[in-house]
């Protein structure tokens, strides 16, 4: 079987899908492969969170933990002192440079790979993949009519579009409405009033976008369920935090209520030791994949539904250049945050009426604005995905929703299981979306380990 070629194809350029090409062609499998890494857009190894803009969208982790390789931890940080000499560990670095350095690492494994792999890059976008029997090769379809048969396939297809707000129905064509903040290029001007749905990244993005000129940033007004900005990083050690493990594991296997205070009482022994609370978020987060496949069902629903809130906030956290310019908007009067819930969204003219109810109120509050902005982030829940590659995997069975709306259901190293309940051999998945088995699975870190684990599996002789 060695002298047989084996082709595997790799679905989407992105941070996941390029770095899993990457360790392929640092460790090929032993005999000839073809690789083939699909990407709709003109630039491999950025996907939407790296693509070139017009604008410099800053990282939210600091450069000195954002290697794509776990065997140089400081190699982006490297990358980055060759163009920038001054830059420090603790900087936020545009992410377009770190779609520069991910372009390079790819290079830089092509050019050094051995002989019996060689590297595709095909530019196009997956429309269908099929199966024609369990243990044979899979046929990938694009939506230009070409096809690739695979013997092995991986889907790294990066973060989803935003959900489709119910609410906001009745102006998705309207000019003042944007559904999806990474689809445009946006303008603003001071005279405008605008709506943020969303007090996360995203609008933090937005906000930054908005404030780069301060003759042109118009009154902002940001709306979400409980009204939470995340924090400010701070310089912590990541690894200073050496706390009880197991008493995390048993208090995830009790019940939410307890986990909820055992972390805590984490956070609060961090302080008291002279630390941060940061490195105690950043403790329970490596460990959160084995506590979310300890709690039960309904403990999982219990914490979607009253405590995701919070621990998103504390979790993913802002640059301090970023913050400070939230807080001088908000201490100017120029940016509101509210908490609340959106009843209805309705088209006056050539603006749009919003109206909501605060956190805490019977009363509805009724407001115009010359732009509303979708900025509630990816939407996970693949059965409302309007992907057709998504919609296909769902419909013949080779791919299944996970219960909660969080991604797909995937077996070990990322073997995406299908309508029968079986880990496809052949079919995998890395990227967000493991959240459903892995709660924590967005930091380059964490998408770094699966894309590695999943790169060493294929790189095995395994027919």
């Amino acid at each position: 079987m060695a002298g047989l070629l084996r082709t595997i194809v790799i679905v989407g350029g992105g941070f996941s899908g390029t770095v899993v090409a990457a360790n392929l062609l640092r460790r090929p499998p032993p005999g000839p492969t073809r690789l083939i890494l699909i990407e709709r857009a003109d630039q491999v190894a950025r996907g939407a969170a790296y693509a070139e803009r017009g604008f410099p969208y800053l990282l939210n982790v600091p450069a000195s933990r954002m290697s794509a390789n776990s065997a140089a931890p400081k190699e982006f940080l490297e990358f980055a002192q060759r163009r920038i000499p001054k830059v420090t560990g603790e900087d936020f670095l545009p992410r377009t440079l770190y779609g520069e350095y991910l372009g390079e690492v790819l290079l830089a494994a092509q050019l050094s790979a051995p002989g019996n792999i060689r590297l595709e890059i095909v530019k196009g976008a997956v429309a269908n993949l099929r199966r024609i029997e369990r243990h044979l090769p899979l046929r990938v379809e694009l939506e230009d009519g070409r096809r690739f048969t695979a013997d092995d396939v991986v889907l790294a297809l990066g973060n989803p579009k935003p959900a489709s707000l119910s609410a906001a129905r009745d102006v998705l064509t309207h000019p003042a409405y944007i559904a999806d903040p990474w689809t445009v290029d946006l303008k603003f001007n001071r005279s405008q009033t605008v709506l943020l749905i969303g007090t996360g990244l995203t609008t933090a993005d937005i906000i930054n976008v908005a404030a780069s000129d301060p003759q042109r940033t118009p009154t902002l007004h940001a709306l979400s369920r409980h009204g939470l900005v995340p924090p400010r990083q701070t310089p912590f050690r990541p690894d200073a935090f050496k706390g009880d493990g197991n008493a995390l594991l048993l208090a995830a296997s009790t019940s939410l209520r307890r986990l909820v205070s055992s972390v805590r009482l984490l956070a609060n022994e961090a302080e008291q030791m002279g630390g941060d609370w940061r490195e105690a978020i950043t403790f329970v987060r490596n460990m959160a994949p084995t506590i979310w496949q300890r709690l039960p069902e309904r403990d999982r629903v219990r914490f979607l539904r009253h405590v995701r809130a919070y621990w998103d906030i504390y979790r993913h956290r802002l640059p301090p250049e970023l913050i400070q310019k939230i807080d001088t908007l908000r201490n100017a009067e120029r940016l509101t945050i509210h908490a609340g819930h959106i009843k209805q969204i309705i088209p006056r003219e050539d603006r749009i009426e919003v109206i909501w109810r605060p956190r805490g109120s019977q009363q509805l509050r009724t407001q115009q604005f010359d732009r509303v902005i979708n900025c509630t982030g990816p939407d996970y829940a693949i059965a409302r995905s309007t992907e057709p590659v998504w919609r296909n995997l769902v419909q013949c069975g080779l791919a299944v929703p996970d219960s909660l709306g969080l991604g797909l259901r995937t077996g070990p190293n990322g073997a995406v299981v299908d309508a029968d309940g079986w880990p496809g051999p052949h079919l995998f998945y890395v990227g967000p979306m493991l959240r459903a088995d892995h709660w924590e699975a967005t930091a380059a870190h964490e998408l770094r380990g699966h894309a590695e684990k999943l790169a060493a599996l294929l790189a095995t002789e395994r027919r």
